[in-house]
C-alpha cells in the first residue's frame, strides 16, 4: 500500500470519527453507524443547516444542504471532504432521484429555497421515477437570490435542458414551488416546447391576497386548528409520525425566523459572511416578495391542480386558483388532507399516488398522439 492510499485511508476515518461526533449531537442520537442514511434518521432541513455550519466551522469546507441526496450518510460525505471523492458543488439543479426510465420530473422550490422537503415524495414516487428539484441561488452563501419569478424560471430552464434538452416536460412544485413552475411551463411553450404536465400542489395566485394584519391572524389561528384535525383523523402509528413531522416543520421554520430578523438588522454593505440561518432568512423574504409581486399570464395549456380537502379562509376566494387562467382546461385533484399536510408523512404517500397517476395519463396520452394514424 503506497503511502498516499495510506493517508487517504486515514484521513477518511478522521472525518468519520468527527462527522459521527456532529450527527450524533445534532439528531440526538447514540452510536450512529458509518453506514446509516441521514433522512432514515430523521434528519430535515433545519437540522442540515445546523450541521453544514459546524462542517464548515470544523473543515474550512462550505458545502450545500443537497449534498446530502449524493451523499446521505456519514461515510459518504467523509469521503467528500477528505478529498477521496468529488463532490458534484452547488447547483439549482438537484438531483434527488435521477434514477429510473420514465420521463424525469422537475419540482421547484418553495419560498425556503432548498428542496430537502421532496425527499420523501420522491421516494414514494417509486425507484423508477426520475426526481429532480430546483433550489435557490444563494443558499451557497456566494450569490445573490434572484428577486422575480420571471428569473427563476429562466434559469431554471437552462439546467432542466442540461438534463431534457426537449419536451415532453413534466413539471411542479409546492406552494411557491408550483409559481415556479407555471412561468417556466410558459417559457417553455412560448418556445415551442411541449408540458406534458403541469402539476401546481396547493399553489395560490398569490398576488390576488391580501396581506392584512386580519388574513395573517386568520391564517396562523387556522393553521393550528387543521394541524390538530389532521392528528385527530389518524391511528395512534400515524399520529405519532405526523406529529415528529410537524415538529421538524417547526425547527425548519425557526433559523428562517431568526434569520429574518437578523438580516433586517444587518449592516448594509458589511463585508462579513453571513450565517447559514441569516442566508435562510434572505432567501424566505426575497422568494415571498417575488411570488407576490408575481402576476400570471393565461397560459395555453392544462393545469393540474392538486389541492387539500379543506383551506384557509383567506385562500378561499374562486379567483385565487388557475380555472380563468388553464386556457387547456384545469384537471382538480382534492386529497382528504388539511393544508400544509400533503408533503407529510403519512400524508405525501397520497400526493404520491396521485402524482403518478397524473404522470401515466400524461405519457399514455403523448404515446397516443405520437401513434402513426
Amino acid at each position: 500500500m503506497s503511502l498516499s492510499s495510506e493517508a487517504r485511508i486515514t484521513a477518511v476515518n478522521a472525518a468519520v470519527e468527527q462527522l459521527t461526533r456532529i450527527w450524533e449531537s445534532i439528531l440526538g442520537i447514540d452510536s450512529i453507524q458509518p453506514d446509516q442514511d441521514y433522512f432514515d434518521l430523521g434528519g430535515d432541513s433545519s437540522l442540515a443547516v445546523q450541521m453544514f455550519a459546524q462542517i464548515e466551522k470544523l473543515f474550512r469546507v462550505k458545502l450545500p444542504l443537497a449534498t446530502l441526496y449524493e451523499a446521505p450518510t456519514i461515510s459518504g460525505l467523509a469521503r467528500i471532504l477528505s478529498g477521496e471523492t468529488a463532490s458534484s458543488g452547488w447547483s439549482p439543479l438537484v438531483p434527488i432521484q435521477p434514477e429510473g426510465s420514465r420521463p424525469p420530473f422537475f419540482c421547484f422550490h418553495g419560498a425556503g429555497g432548498n428542496v430537502l422537503n421532496y425527499q420523501k415524495l420522491s421516494e414514494h414516487l417509486g425507484p423508477d421515477q426520475p426526481f429532480y428539484g430546483l433550489q435557490s441561488p444563494g443558499l451557497d452563501g456566494a450569490s445573490q437570490p434572484l428577486t422575480s419569478i420571471e428569473e427563476m424560471a429562466a434559469l431554471y430552464i437552462k439546467e432542466i435542458r442540461a438534463v431534457q434538452p426537449y419536451g415532453p416536460y413534466f413539471l411542479g412544485g409546492y406552494c411557491m414551488g408550483g409559481t415556479v413552475a407555471y412561468e417556466a411551463a410558459q417559457q417553455l411553450t412560448s418556445t415551442g416546447e411541449t408540458v406534458a404536465m403541469l402539476a401546481l400542489l396547493d399553489t395560490m395566485n398569490w398576488h390576488k391576497i391580501p396581506l392584512t394584519f386580519w388574513s395573517k391572524s386568520s391564517h396562523a389561528s387556522q393553521q393550528v386548528l387543521f394541524h390538530a384535525a389532521s392528528l385527530l383523523d389518524l391511528n395512534f402509528a400515524d399520529k405519532v409520525e405526523f406529529f415528529k413531522e410537524k415538529l421538524e416543520s417547526l425547527r425548519n421554520r425557526i433559523p428562517v425566523w431568526r434569520g429574518m430578523l437578523a438580516s433586517m438588522f444587518a449592516k448594509p454593505g458589511s463585508n462579513e459572511p453571513s450565517s447559514p440561518s441569516v442566508i435562510l432568512g434572505r432567501i424566505w423574504r426575497t422568494n415571498d416578495q417575488a411570488s407576490w409581486n408575481y402576476i400570471p399570464r393565461p397560459y395555453p395549456g392544462t393545469v393540474t391542480d392538486i389541492r387539500p380537502a379543506r383551506q384557509y379562509r383567506v385562500f378561499s376566494k374562486p379567483d385565487l386558483k388557475w380555472d380563468q387562467l388553464a386556457r387547456g382546461g384545469q384537471h382538480v385533484i382534492v386529497l382528504p388532507v388539511y393544508p400544509a399536510s400533503m408533503l407529510v408523512e403519512p400524508f405525501v404517500a397520497q400526493l404520491a399516488r396521485s402524482l403518478r397517476i397524473c404522470m401515466d395519463e400524461a405519457i399514455s396520452a403523448g404515446q397516443q398522439q405520437e401513434a402513426p394514424a
